[in-house]
């Protein structure tokens, strides 16, 4: 498991060189987003929409709920707590859901806790089409100040950035993985010597650490300096990627980095940005390029330019990997997901959600402008996201941890409270543009929820109509019966394929094996090899195949069979039959849904592809279903 990696005591020197490149590597994906913070978030505190002025006091109050805000909702909520759910390795929210919600599934309506996983994923494509936009825009900004009259290519230098950026995911991150974690040890080794050069000026910045002055600059500020929490939450983005990414990299080499390396850096940061305020209020405007000497500034921009590449690239792969999570899980249809690294599983690429994605985040770029008309409509989507996690960790901590009721709900209000707090100073920004990324995830909501129920009522539509297998292999006992092997897939174990009752109404023979085939995502991440597949010999050449894959494995049904022949098996001579289903719309779902559901299995990706079943060998037999 991966909670395991990480150097023993005692470890050899090849442990110790792994387990540090697995820090180094976390640093260059999992750290990405929340290291490229430091572009915007402190601007945006006195820069910003709803902003306050940069007084000694003010700035003291902010750079003191910034390192409580870190310290708190990253160092404990996610690297303490939240990441103790591990689903075989596997992290996300989706990852936690499942563990949530692991037996409780059985109906056809989406429980509570299942609404609440799929609401929080969705809601993540709405923050993977901000942060690339908000990242590459904040860092490309950075050129105005050193040459004012750039200013008008900063949108399209950015856009330009953008294309390129999405332009490379179908070539994969295998080429460039390994300039990743260099390249953002530079980065934050950068952040952290200009904090320490400024605080070195302005040491009185220290006294932020005294939690006092965050808890003052409300009685000062009042509702005006609530409303800057929506600014402060900026330097927590990125957590729900420690969480997200904890099956690449394991639990211990990120916290080992966090604690060891970007923590610092960015506590030493924003203390030298308070710093820098202190001495010069009128630096509110650019505070992270104010840092800088002269000399350094062009070298500064091409470095945070590259550093939000890199940020922008996890978000995206992020995006891919939750699309596959949604789609093994049943959430959403099939998709073309091509794999851009022989060796490492977690290398994907997605096709539809890489072109929507450039799209969208386009889109946002053109529309807003400036890295902070995003911000005020950047934070919302990540704050909801965040209240779930704490919810549906509350669940798991219930029911997979056994924690007594006063334990678990104690740990949950500490962490909610200041939740709830950034999620009530982001609401403001719905109307400056928060309502985006919330109309995404609604869109995205109604595609997973339709797609489940969907998938559920016409599950239930064929069974109702299913043959009891006993009956059909009386009824077929006497059937000619042709060589080779027929493969059923069959989304019900216990009955007849309708495909393999319509095949023996029209063509009156069977063949010699017919092998019935279920496959099951399951609510882990993977499925232990000895558990994989439960095989049943049934009477009259008839086999019964139960395959379970977890949502993080790609079903490979020829290799299945493979390894695990059926009698008189020949891959070359096996035909795979499935059903293909046209929806007409009876009242099972508002025809609103049939529609959309009727949509979405269009264009999903065919079941061939799937499954890895060769084209040439297979053989569809279509059918009405009313829902």
């Amino acid at each position: 498991m991966s909670t395991l990696r990480g150097p023993a005591p005692h470890s050899s020197p090849a442990d110790l060189r792994h387990f540090l490149g697995l820090c180094l590597g976390s640093l260059g994906v999992v750290f990405g987003d929340i290291g490229t913070s430091p572009l915007y978030a402190m601007k945006e505190c006195f820069n910003g929409v709803h902003s306050v002025p940069a007084t000694s006091a003010n700035v003291l109050g902010v750079v003191s709920l910034i390192f409580w805000s870190l310290t708190l909702v990253i160092s404990v909520k996610y690297l303490a707590y939240v990441m103790r759910a591990d689903n075989r390795g596997e992290g996300g929210i989706l990852a936690l859901m499942a563990m949530a919600d692991h037996g409780q599934r059985k109906t056809v309506r989406l429980g509570l806790v299942t609404a609440l996983g799929l609401f929080g994923a969705a809601l993540l494509y709405g923050d993977g089409m901000i942060t690339p936009a908000i990242s590459v825009l904040s860092a490309v900004e950075g050129v105005e100040i050193a040459a004012p009259d750039m200013q008008r290519y900063v949108v399209p230098v950015t856009i330009v950035i953008l294309i390129g950026l999405f332009l490379f995911q179908r070539r994969g991150t295998a080429g460039v993985g390994a300039v990743f974690g260099p390249v953002m040890l530079l980065w934050f080794g950068v952040l952290a010597a200009l904090g320490v050069m400024w605080i070195v000026r302005e040491p009185t910045v220290l006294a932020a650490l005294n939690p006092h002055y965050g808890f003052d600059f409300f009685v000062r500020n009042g509702g005006k300096g609530f409303l800057v929490l929506g600014a402060v939450f900026l330097c927590v983005t990125g957590g729900e990627a420690l969480y997200a990414d904890m099956g690449h990299f394991g639990v211990r080499p990120i916290r080992w980095t966090w604690f060891a390396l970007a923590m610092p850096a960015l506590v030493l940061h924003y203390f030298g940005q308070g710093a820098v305020l202190l001495r010069d209020p009128a630096a509110a405007s650019h505070p992270f390029y104010s840092m800088a000497p002269s000399w350094a500034l062009y070298p500064l921009v091409g470095l945070a330019t590259l550093a939000t590449v890199i940020a922008s690239q996890a978000v995206i792969t992020g995006a891919f990997s939750l699309t596959r999570q949604a789609a093994m899980l049943g959430f959403l249809p099939r998709t073309r997901i091509a794999h851009t690294s022989a060796s490492e599983i977690g290398q994907i690429y997605v096709p539809a959600v890489n072109w929507l994605l450039m799209l969208a985040t386009i889109g946002l770029v053109l529309g807003f402008g400036t890295s902070s008309g995003l911000a005020a409509a950047y934070g919302i989507a990540v704050t909801m996201t965040m209240v779930i996690t704490t919810l549906l960790a509350f669940v798991v901590a219930r029911r997979r941890w056994s924690w007594p009721l006063a334990a678990a709900v104690g740990l949950t209000l500490v962490f909610l409270v200041p939740d709830l707090g950034f999620l009530g100073a982001n609401l403001i920004k719905i109307a400056d543009g928060g309502w985006v990324p919330l109309a995404v995830g609604a869109i995205v909501f109604a595609a997973m929820a339709t797609w489940n129920r969907g998938r559920a009522v016409l599950s239930e539509r064929i069974r109702a109509r299913t043959v009891p297998l006993d009956r059909f292999m009386k009824a077929s006992a006497n059937t000619t019966r042709v060589p080779g092997t027929a493969v059923f897939m069959t989304g019900n174990p216990d009955g007849t394929p309708p495909a393999l009752v319509q095949n023996h109404q029209h063509n009156h023979v069977i063949h010699k094996t017919i092998l019935l085939l279920t496959v099951r995502t399951e609510e882990v991440a993977w499925v232990k090899k000895e558990q994989r597949l439960q095989i049943d010999l049934l009477p009259n050449g008839f086999v019964r195949y139960r395959a379970h894959f977890g949502f993080m494995e790609d079903p490979d049904i020829p290799k299945l069979l493979s390894e695990n022949p059926p009698p008189h098996y020949d891959p070359e001579t096996t035909t795979y039959f499935l059903g293909r289903e046209t929806v007409l719309a009876a009242g099972g779902m508002a025809r609103w849904r049939v529609a959309l559901f009727s949509f979405l299995a269009r264009n999903a990706q065919r079941a061939t592809a799937f499954f890895g079943i060769p084209a040439n060998r297979v053989m569809e037999i279509g059918a009405d279903i009313e829902m």
